[in-house]
């Protein structure tokens, strides 16, 4: 153990987009956009900003023009700011509000497919493509989701061979990076060694982050296992805020704020400011009224008072 640990990690968050879109209490852009400088003062270098989404559907990101405008008018480092598209229509109002970077999103599980998309795998392949080529046209970088990679809250365990499946389907769509979610929370370290053995027989494991959900407490032990295994790449909500809405009980996505301090405690290096990024996570659980399933959040906010 702790023989193959990286220098280095690169966190993608998603706190502003997956932490806040299941929200009930809508928070204002300013608010918003206020919450990402902050996150990107901290030190982070990809913040998935929002989702150009309906807004009946999602009311949180209602305002995902607007918001991302405004970040745009705010900040001039070069921070990546990639959004959520889940269709043609979401990709135009994406490139005309300036967006670079956009992020698509399929699952190994059709069941979860048609609950979360109302779409079989493949016909979720056909409506990306469209996006897809429409996104090469202006020069947009693509990342992947794919949901479900250890398990369906429908389906039960799901299919390493259907995973590499979608892996090369995205893959050839020129995505530089594919998050692979634990979307249930299910997920267990001998298993997470298992499925990056057969997928770095079939890919460079550069391609993918890891995108843990806590819910079972498993999710800084899968890390620990993803670091030993060779994977570079997480993502991680400010806060330990969202989770999925789809499947019922799975609440938490994995804390930024955890995976800092693990590293941390390994010699690896984040580039997060620790004290900045609690201070982001505070202003955000405060907006929304929440406490933090962060251990290290809470412990550190504590020590304070």
């Amino acid at each position: 153990m702790f023989s193959n640990l990286p220098k280095s990690i690169f966190i993608t968050e998603v706190g502003p987009r997956d932490g806040l879109q299941n929200e009930k209490t809508v928070l204002s852009t300013e608010h918003k956009i206020e919450f990402i400088l902050m996150l990107q003062e901290a030190g982070l270098k990809s913040i998935e900003a929002t989702s150009f989404v309906r807004r009946d559907k999602i009311p949180q990101m209602g305002d995902a023009k607007e918001l991302f405008e405004g970040l745009m008018s705010l900040t001039q480092k070069p921070i990546s700011y990639p959004c959520l598209v889940p269709n043609l229509k979401g990709l135009e109002l994406a490139i005309s509000a300036g967006v670079k970077e956009i992020a698509l999103f399929t699952a190994t599980s059709e069941s979860f497919n048609k609950k979360n998309i109302n779409a079989s795998i493949d016909e979720s392949f056909e409506r990306m493509a469209k996006v897809v080529e429409l996104a090469q046209e202006n020069n947009l970088k693509i990342r992947g989701y794919i949901s479900t990679v250890f398990g369906c809250p429908y389906e039960g365990e799901t299919s390493v061979e259907k995973l590499i499946e979608v892996v090369r389907r995205l893959k050839d769509f020129g995505v530089y990076d594919i998050s692979l979610g634990d979307t249930i929370g299910v997920g267990t370290p001998k298993q997470v060694q298992e499925i990056i053995s057969k997928l770095k027989t079939n890919f460079e494991l550069d391609l993918f982050s890891m995108h843990f959900h806590d819910t079972r407490g498993m999710a800084l032990a899968n890390i620990l296992t993803s670091l030993e295994n060779g994977i570079r790449k997480f993502d991680s909500s400010a806060g330990g805020l969202g989770g999925c809405p789809y499947a019922k009980g799975a609440t938490g996505n994995v804390a930024t704020e955890d995976i800092v301090y693990l590293c941390e405690s390994l010699g690896i290096e984040t580039g997060v400011d620790m004290k900045k990024l609690a201070r982001a996570s505070e202003f955000i659980l405060t907006k929304v009224g929440r406490q933090s399933s962060s251990k290290y959040l809470t412990a550190y906010l504590g020590s304070l008072s």
